[in-house]
């Protein structure tokens, strides 16, 4: 199952959440499957994000959807620093 990983520095992890939250239908009507949100222990100002989809074509879709209209909007992105780091990964089978 593909997933989109991003990483990336806040200000705020309780304005980034409510933030994050806000595009919970958004994230549904991609294709999201699973997500999974995570900071380090000792940085709360740092959040991982995981997303998993059916298909590559909807991560990379969704990855367009977060450059153009998300990150690139500050009222849409409360609390981001900075550039995010993301990447679509795909499992790699262990034999």
């Amino acid at each position: 199952m593909p997933s989109l990983h991003i990483e990336h520095r806040i200000t705020d992890l309780a304005t980034w959440t409510t933030a994050f939250s806000s595009f919970g239908e958004v994230r549904q009507r991609a294709g999201v499957r699973q997500e999974q949100v995570r900071h380090p222990i000792d940085d709360p100002s740092f959040v991982v994000i995981d997303l998993e989809f059916d298909s590559i074509e909807q991560a990379d879709a969704f990855l367009g959807f977060l450059r153009s209209q998300v990150w690139a909007v500050p009222e849409n992105s409360p609390a981001l620093v900075g550039a995010p780091r993301a990447k679509v990964l795909e499992s790699v089978e262990l034999t």
